[in-house]
This record gives structure tokens, sequence and C-alpha cells, in this order.
């Protein structure tokens, strides 16, 4: 079988299937991305470059759709290259995100094409608009209707799609649901699991955390509200005040990755620093972006671990601090509700509220027999619904399978997993 992955950042969300399927006899892996040093044995890995831009004379609505159809054609420069060589893939897997999709289907007209449907915009009740601090306007819905429309072409342009959760499928509109799996990338939980001997060494402080210290830890790709460090760092000052010998880590950027920049040219690490006046407490560590090794370390070393989030995308962070078996305190809101059972494998928080969230973290270190139940019972939830070798991985393998040979996959993949939960918070409604 020839599998072709499509994706701007290799290996990204398919690195456990391209390297079980790299890994199967007969198999060969051909993967087409941007410009990057990520490699991995036994995988082809193509690169494509954005044809260049001319001086743009169209509205400023259209400009990431622009930027989509250069991602799409110079995706379509790589493909060619495959039919020269005399490549005809079985089966491509691709991101619908950045419109690397669109035109795949014009190259390959015979191969089956699954798209990863990781979210749908909405002007109001899911991220735009929650968070009453930062409010929408009403041209944003004009904007995230056309940010929407590389999606609609690349459905058009497709076979199959997954979401990786219920209610990220949920947020699609009925047409699209109708072909659109629930299927998670999973979570190696062998490799991700508590070490209740994990050390993790802070050198710049001369600090050495131990899985028996006082840890409460934060993980984001950038620290930014979409992911709630606004209201976690409000919580941060209280927990610090009342807790002398707790320490706080953070792990993640001073980028932007969803929502906008604060103005004046800061960051909100900044900002929140200064706002809660905790520029100089020695308890609170920022790590930046640390090597996978690193941040399994702090998540094993982990107390508490808290995981805030607007109504979006779920992050790999909150599957994989449970499959560490950490305490883990969740927003309540989707789709962190359709996995987090409070008082079961986590206990869920207001994110508006971070009294709400110091509450919680007192209730976890003051007593360490609710501790041990909650981190049983997020490793429980991680192997038992997440995990790839069992779990995900032959599911993938059956909707691949079903592709190839002209099958109607099944939308759910015989997995379990609940819908939203009923503290499960929505939007908040969106003022004008």
């Amino acid at each position: 079988m020839i599998a072709l992955f499509i994706h701007q950042n290799f290996p990204a969300q398919y690195r456990h299937l391209v390297r079980q399927l790299a890994d199967t006899p007969g198999s060969r892996v051909i993967f087409i991305t941007r410009k990057n040093d990520n490699a991995m044995l036994g995988v082809e890995k193509i690169t494509y470059d954005l044809p260049p831009v001319p001086a743009l004379n169209c509205h400023p609505i259209t400009v990431d759709f622009d930027l989509a159809v250069r991602h799409g054609m110079g995706v379509v420069e790589a493909c060619r290259y495959l039919v020269a060589q005399g490549v005809r893939p079985d089966v491509i897997c691709g991101h619908s995100g950045w419109g690397e999709l669109l035109f795949v289907k014009d190259v390959f007209p015979d191969t089956p094409i699954l798209s990863y449907f990781e979210f749908y915009y909405h002007f109001s009740h899911v991220d735009v608009g929650f968070d009453p601090e930062f409010p929408s306007s009403p041209e944003d819905s004009f904007r995230l209707r056309a940010r929407n429309a590389v999606g609609l072409l690349t459905f058009d342009a497709v076979d199959w799609g997954n979401a990786p959760t219920v209610w990220q499928r949920a947020v699609h509109p009925p047409e699209l649901r109708s072909r659109i799996s629930v299927l998670h990338e999973g979570v190696d939980t062998e490799a991700v699991r508590p070490d209740p001997d994990a050390w993790l060494f802070l050198e710049r402080d001369g600090l050495r955390l131990t899985a028996g210290d006082e840890v409460v830890t934060y993980v984001a790709r950038n620290l930014e509200p979409y992911r709630g460090f606004h209201t976690f760092m409000r919580a941060a000052r209280e927990v610090l005040r009342r807790r002398p010998r707790t320490h706080i880590l953070f792990a993640g950027g001073d980028g932007v990755s969803y929502g906008t920049a604060p103005p004046g040219g800061t960051t909100w690490r900044q900002r929140l620093l200064d706002e809660t006046g905790l520029a100089t407490e020695r308890r609170l560590h920022f790590l930046g972006q640390i090597p996978h090794e690193a941040y399994i370390k702090m998540l094993q070393v982990s107390a508490v671990h808290v995981y805030l989030t607007y109504p979006f995308v779920l992050s790999w962070s909150f599957i994989e601090a449970m499959s560490a078996g950490c305490a883990v305190i969740g927003s309540d809101t989707p789709p962190v509700m359709e996995v987090l059972r409070d008082g079961a494998n986590g206990l869920a928080v207001d994110f508006f509220s971070p009294r709400d969230i110091a509450d919680r973290i007192d209730e976890i270190l003051d007593h360490p027999d609710r501790r041990a139940d909650l981190r049983a019972g997020a490793r429980a939830t991680a192997v038992g619904d997440f995990d790839l070798k069992t779990k995900v991985l032959p599911r993938w393998t059956a909707l691949l399978d079903d592709l190839i040979e002209g099958r109607r996959p099944s939308i759910t993949l015989d997995q379990t997993r609940r819908p939203a939960a009923k503290r499960a918070r929505t939007a908040r409604p969106v003022s004008g």
C-alpha cells in the first residue's frame, strides 16, 4: 500500500499513524509538507514552496483565501512530481485548514482522500464572543464566514473526514457531519505514564522538583486567552498567597496561536505579570516551549494540572496529562467536558473564575487520597479511550481500509466517548 500524507508541519497529527504504516511490511509512506527539519525513518518527505505573492489588489477578507490557494497549488506541484515518478497512492490523508487539499483530487481523481476537519468557525455560541473580556464585533461574522470557505471547498474535494472529538464534529454543518467520523489521534500511554520517581531540575532557579512536591502545572502551545492563561494567572496569584510551598510551572511560548496579540507590542505573559504583580515571584516558573522529554517529566511531577480553554479545539496536552496520571482540573467548556467526568477523573471549574480554580487546587492538594483517586481515574480514561495500540490505531486502520475498499466508514468507529456533560459551558451571548 502507498499512503500519501499532506500537512504543512510534518508529521503533525499523523505522527503515530505514519509510524505504524512505515513499520508495516509492504507499505510505502510519502509525506508532502513545507520545509522543516523533522524526519522519520522509512518516510519519504517531499517539501513544497508557496508560489510568490504579488502585490494583492483584493479585499482584506480574501487574503487568507488567496494564501490557501497558494498552499493548494504548492501541493499540486509536489503531487505532479509523484505522478511523473509513476506513483499512484492508495489513500491520501491531510488537513483541511490551509488549503493543501483543495486541488489534490484533480491530480489523483481515483484515490480516496481523508481530510482532518478540526474546527468550523461560528460568530456566536462557540469560541468567538465567548469571553466578555474580549468582545467580538459585527464585522467578525464576515471574516469567519470567509474563513470557512476553505473547509467547505475542501469537503467538496475529499471523500471522507475525521474530527478528534464528538463536539468538534458537531460544530460542522449537518451536510458535512454526514461524512465525518469521530477519531482522535491517540496517545502513547506506554510512553506517557505516571512515574512516582520522576524529577525535574530547573536550571535557572537551581531547583529540583519531584513527584512529591506541591507542583501545579499549566501547558499551552502559547500562553494566551484562548487557553485561559489570563484566568489562570489571576488564580495563580491567589494560589501562591494561600500556599507557601507551591510552585507553578508554565510550558508554552509567548506567540499567538489563536485569537489576537495584546495591544502595544507586548505579550500576554508580560501583560498578566504586570496586572497580577507576580513579575518577581520566584515560585512562578516559565519554561517556554520545552523538549518533549522535559514536558513529560513536568507532567509526571505535577500534583495538579490545570487545563482551560474556550469552546475550541481540544489540546493534545489535556489527554497526555491524563495519561501521565495527573490530577487534572479542566474548564467546564466543550470539548473538555466530553472527556472529563467531574469528581471521577478530574475536577471541573468555571473558566472565568480564578477563585473557583484556586479552591479546587486546594481541594486536591489538601486531600492526598482524593488526589490519588482522581489520578487513577484520569489514567484509566486515557488508557481506556485514547490508547494508541489497543484503541486508536486499530480504528485508523479500519477507516483507511474502508476508504481503500470503497466501503462507507462508520461515523463513530466504535468509539464510546460521551457527549458533553451537563456542566459544559457553551458561550455567553454575544452583545450587539
